[in-house]
């Protein structure tokens, strides 16, 4: 089965505590409300968002990425495309973001806590940004000769008129979380899955990225800056490691090469109960003896006389002493 969601491994996160679902609950809840709380704090600097916007442009023109109009070209070819590109920018990027992390809680419990640090991390650091750095998205430079693909054909998201926008921040365009979300989507989804078609996830973030550039929403820095963020996220968070088989067996301890110094050991609790192996050497010691070795040491000797005449019986006669000059 080549499923897009087969398991990466032989499943390493059955032996991991899923966390408990109303905290998690709680704690993403609380999380996106901190973010839309203090993406609000960010309104009201209109003046600086316009100035940082003509410093993003003219960086881009002098690096000489190319410009966002090239991609929005290309929708406004087809009113079907850009109904197509408004919709996917309105209602993918909480959705996907939400189906990810449900998926993982539910068959992938370590990665889920992994991913969840990582995300919480890089909403974090683009929460500081949108707070010292206002920028205002392209759609709204005169210098960009862009349209606002979402309010001249809909759907959007957001009001006419930023001042008015009491449910986001119109000025927060950089980095861009909608791009930063779906490329961790996609990197989770890789790490979490081991099947051959699973590099086709990272089309999320390529239509993402296609579409919020070609709808004005961001810049392409915008999408630059929140990769460089994801990227110390995922260098610094590592995800939580299990201990499988091999782990266990590198800290088990060596077999003991006498078994009354393990049983000793056992008594003052310096060696765990469970059974033991012996060594190699206590296997075979190197002064073992063969069993004629063992039949020409021992005390008493047997003699058995055997009678020529067929058919008759042997006569054993009675023990004696070996002549190693024993009382007979």
């Amino acid at each position: 089965m080549n499923s897009l969601t087969e398991p990466a491994e032989p499943e390493p996160d059955a032996s991991v505590a899923r966390p408990p679902l109303v905290r998690e609950l709680l704690l993403v809840v609380g999380l996106f409300l901190v973010y839309k709380f203090g993406r609000q704090l960010a309104n009201g600097h209109e003046a600086e968002a316009f100035h940082n916007a003509d410093h993003v442009w003219s960086f881009e023109r002098a690096v000489h990425l190319p410009g966002e109009g090239a991609v929005q070209g290309v929708l406004l070819h087809s009113d079907t495309l850009i109904h197509v590109a408004n919709t996917y920018y309105a209602t993918v990027h909480f959705p996907a973001t939400l189906g990810f992390l449900v998926f993982l809680y539910l068959r992938r419990p370590r990665h889920y806590v992994w991913t969840r640090r990582v995300l919480a991390a890089l909403t974090a650091a683009a929460l500081v940004l949108h707070l010292s750095f206002p920028l205002a998205p392209p759609r709204m430079l005169d210098a960009a000769h862009l349209v606002d693909t979402a309010q001249v054909y809909g759907p959007s998201v957001y009001a006419a008129q930023p001042a008015t926008d009491t449910m986001a921040n119109q000025f927060a365009a950089m980095p861009s979380l909608h791009f930063g979300w779906a490329l961790m989507v996609a990197v989770g989804l890789i790490v979490a899955t081991r099947s051959r078609w699973r590099w086709l996830w990272l089309l999320h973030p390529l239509l993402t990225l296609l579409v919020v550039v070609g709808t004005a929403n961001h810049y392409w820095l915008d999408a630059i800056v929140a990769t460089a963020l994801l990227g110390i996220a995922l260098a610094a968070i590592r995800m939580p490691l299990t201990v499988g088989g091999s782990a266990i067996r590198r800290h088990l301890l060596p077999a003991p090469a006498e078994p009354v110094a393990a049983v000793a050991a056992t008594a003052r609790g310096a060696l765990p109960s469970a059974p033991w192996v012996p060594s190699a050497a206590f296997r075979t010691p190197p002064d073992a003896l063969s069993a004629s070795d063992v039949l020409e040491r021992m005390p008493i000797r047997i003699p058995v006389q055997v009678s020529p005449e067929p058919g008759s019986t042997s006569v054993a006669t009675a023990p004696q002493l070996a002549s190693t000059g024993a009382r007979r």
